[in-house]
């Protein structure tokens, strides 16, 4: 770990997932806020640092966010509205104040779904398809192939296909994950789903089924993080960011599978992934046999084997395997998403992971705690990964 204070989440404020019709963005992001606010028992005269993550296509930019929340900030970082910076927007908050730059940093989300069906492209997802370079998802509109799911599936192929593995073994995370949403109050799919109606279920594009693909959501949080001394003295028992990593970029990094499966005409190759070795183990003083429940960018359930394999759970091929007979279901070796992750509780871009991380490690999870909850990471096929503790380092 490098030099710095501690850094905690003191205060955070979910006010849902769902699609905030005739709502305005400004307007979600005002009641998040009010809500991390009196979480925490910070004011917004305290807020120095703004760290903003809203979507397009009704987005809004960082000044306009300042203006409309009446913040006067000395720092603020915004990134493209990608879904998956959640961790690259949480990482700069933890930095600017790891550095001193600021004492009180404000993350914010706010997402409305914009049309967009399971498997299928929004208009801002059909956009980057237009970009020069085209999109990060495989995608080949000359081949009618305009969404992500389509770069999914083929990774899913690939990697099943190496590795010699049935596909019905990939049933057991979307399962999983549903009857962790059934205990979650905001999950948007409640409804009990058996094996057999996971297998029985239409295919979005195969191998991939309906329930493979994470469900649209829109989303409202805020989380406010300051020094861990200061968060110690407030309303809510502190949640720190023990270890963080950024995501990997290049020429065999592919959003929706690792490395060496030959996506998005990148390298075929024998991967073998860092694991226990990963930087944000170190960073964070634990290794994977230390970690009490992990928390993944599920948009389709493969990621959630690419995850366990990239991070040093299970060995390349073997994943699978390991997430049958209720291992990473509440109560089992490794929870896994136990709000009900993108694929049940509703596509939150990681943010309603992160509120659920911090209620385990506050044991204020309900009928979902974990058992001892201490630590917690949350990891993506792209190599981010953050390590939240209930404990300082």
């Amino acid at each position: 770990m490098t030099s710095g204070p501690d850094i905690a989440i003191a205060g955070v404020g979910l006010v849902g997932v769902g699609a905030f019709e005739g709502e305005s963005v400004a307007s979600v992001a005002s009641r998040a806020v009010g809500a991390a606010l009196a979480d925490c028992g910070l004011a917004r005269a305290d807020v120095d640092g703004l760290f903003p993550h809203i979507g397009q296509p009704r987005g809004l930019d960082y000044d306009e966010i300042a203006r409309l929340l009446a913040l006067n900030v000395e720092v603020v970082m915004q990134p493209w509205s990608h879904g998956r910076f959640a961790a690259t927007v949480l990482g700069a908050a933890w930095q600017a104040l790891r550095l001193e730059l600021v004492t009180c940093a404000l993350c914010v989300a706010v997402w409305k779904p914009g049309g967009r069906r399971a498997g299928g492209a929004s208009g801002a997802m059909f956009a980057e398809t237009l970009r020069e370079g085209g999109g990060p998802h495989a995608e080949t509109p000359w081949a009618g192939a305009v969404a992500p799911v389509f770069g999914a599936a083929l990774a899913t192929r690939a990697y099943f296909e190496r590795h010699k593995l049935d596909l019905a073994l990939l049933g057991a995370i979307p399962v999983a994950q549903r009857k962790a949403a059934q205990r979650n109050p905001v999950a948007l799919m409640r409804k009990p789903m058996s094996p057999a109606d996971y297998e029985t279920a239409r295919f979005i594009v195969e191998p991939l089924r309906l329930f493979d693909c994470s469900v649209p959501a829109g989303i409202g949080a805020a989380f406010l993080l300051t020094t861990g001394e200061r968060a110690a003295g407030l309303r809510q028992p502190p949640v720190y960011i023990r270890g963080w990593q950024g995501i990997h970029g290049g020429p065999d990094e592919y959003i929706f599978g690792h490395p060496g499966l030959g996506i998005d005409q990148a390298n075929v190759f024998d991967y073998r992934p860092a694991g226990a070795g990963e930087p944000v183990f170190g960073r964070a003083g634990v290794s994977p046999a230390d970690i009490d429940a992990l928390y993944c960018y599920d948009a389709f359930s493969p990621q959630v084997l690419w995850t366990l394999e990239r991070f040093g759970y299970c060995d390349p091929g073997e994943a699978a395997y390991f997430v049958q007979d209720g291992r990473i279901e509440i109560g089992g070796d490794l929870p896994v998403n136990t709000s009900g992750g993108h694929l049940s509780e509703g596509h939150s871009n990681g943010w309603g992971s992160f509120a659920e991380i911090v209620a385990q490690l506050r044991g204020q999870a309900g009928d979902r705690q974990v058992n001892g909850a201490r630590l917690a990471q949350w990891a993506t096929t792209l190599g981010d990964s953050v390590i939240f503790g209930a404990d300082a380092a």
